[in-house]
């Protein structure tokens, strides 16, 4: 059953599945569109249920699974009123087979013949052994179909297949299917932008075995990153040692000290500041590091051990400053533990220390590790207070935010 509430709400998708051992996919592609609030018809050909029964989709969505075109109890021209009531046909996962007749325009099943009627876009993810990945055929087919324009692929990616080789063909995780998803129906108004994104913490070295470092899960930083790719952003996303996949569409740089951050973000920046239209600056970037990091494991003495600590760049502060004109759009995170005026009082500080446009503030008790987040975005004499919000959507009201402007300074 949909729940409500989500990125798709008000959406609906037919969800096919054909026959590819990858088909158990499928099963956990539905429940995400369903968590997002999507409206999901099954449609199941032959050779998919020999992979998963039909019970199990229907056990999901509470409703009836498609399999024949010519189904006595539903009557009509199905494939005609499924391809009319569906925004989006989604094929998961998609056969090599499948893809032949797409291309070729055959109707030889309720699947093909409701991709061959829709007049919404149709989004397939590939799934098949190398080798028939690989094949002239197939990407004839590919070809065709690109040619054509209605089909856009999510994957296939490279990996381990069923047959336990290894190579292109296997077929993109769930998670990037309903990130493709979301992203076709977002609203494209970052196309042609490149935002720079950092997250997670940053790791200081002690010696091979301690470290210091800070709580920060990187979350909200890929959230940023995941929905301003999904808005049509050329989206750079710098970040700490965090344990989360790359978000769909965002080309990731792997750091892990506040120096290398730093010279990732200017990188990605260029040094007249004019390779990017915004930078949210989200990771918790260490203020201190030690002076010296050892080679090998400082070893236990009977004595206190004493840490000389050095300031980090402030990489923010550094960008501000040599920011001339109002680009890019600066955004900054202001994480404290103090009373929500005290937290405001800071974010206003920082705002006009750092010459900066937006600081997000909020609480440490209410961001870190959490996948909801309670927020304040302080601007130039506002103070927009959130309620508690998951990490997603406060991703998109910063999103919001960065378009507004940058439709202003355009």
């Amino acid at each position: 059953m949909a729940v409500p509430g989500g990125r798709l709400t008000g959406k609906r998708i037919a969800l096919c599945i054909t026959g590819s051992i990858a088909a158990y996919k499928a099963v956990l592609v539905l429940r995400l569109l369903l968590k997002e609030s999507a409206e999901v018809d099954v449609l199941l050909t032959p050779s998919g249920e020999r992979f998963v029964g039909a019970a199990t989709f229907s056990g999901l969505t509470g409703r009836p699974v498609y399999k024949d075109m010519f189904d006595p109890e539903v009557g009509g021209e199905l494939h005609v009123d499924l391809a009319a009531r569906n925004d989006l046909v989604l094929i998961v996962p998609a056969t090599a087979d499948l893809l032949a007749r797409l291309a070729g325009g055959r109707a030889t099943d309720l699947v093909t013949a409701t991709a061959l009627c829709a007049r919404s876009k149709i989004l397939a993810a590939p799934a098949m052994h190398p080798r028939m990945w690989d094949h002239p055929a197939t990407q004839r087919n590919l070809g065709t179909l690109a040619v054509d324009g209605r089909v856009g692929l999510i994957g296939p990616v490279h990996g381990d297949v069923a047959s336990g080789e290894r190579g292109v063909g296997r077929m993109a995780e769930p998670e990037d299917v309903l990130a493709a998803v979301i992203a076709h129906f977002a609203p494209r108004d970052l196309a042609g932008r490149h935002v720079v994104v950092t997250a997670g913490p940053t790791v200081e070295d002690i010696d091979p075995v301690r470290f210091v470092s800070n709580r920060s899960s990187g979350k909200m930083g890929f959230a940023i990153a995941e929905r301003a790719a999904a808005r049509g952003a050329r989206v750079t996303l710098i970040t700490g040692p965090v344990n989360l996949p790359t978000p769909y569409g965002c080309q990731r740089v792997d750091v892990r000290s506040a120096v290398a951050m730093r010279g990732a973000v200017w990188q990605a920046l260029s040094p007249d500041l004019k390779h990017a239209d915004a930078l949210v600056m989200a990771a918790a970037v260490g203020d201190y590091r030690p002076a010296e990091t050892h080679a090998t494991k400082l070893k236990r003495k009977d004595q206190a051990l004493r840490l000389e600590l050095l300031q980090n760049p402030d990489i923010l502060a550094e960008v501000g400053q040599a920011r001339s004109g109002v680009q890019p759009v600066l955004v900054s995170f202001a994480v404290e533990a103090d009373s929500e005026e005290r937290v405001i009082e800071y974010a206003r500080g920082k705002l006009s220390a750092k010459r900066v446009d937006l600081v997000v503030a909020n609480h440490a008790a209410d961001s870190f590790g959490r996948d909801t987040n309670r927020a304040i975005l302080v601007g130039s004499g506002t103070a927009d207070a959130l309620g508690e919000l998951q990490k997603s959507d406060l991703a998109d009201r910063i999103i919001d935010w960065i378009s507004g402007r940058l439709r202003e300074i355009r």
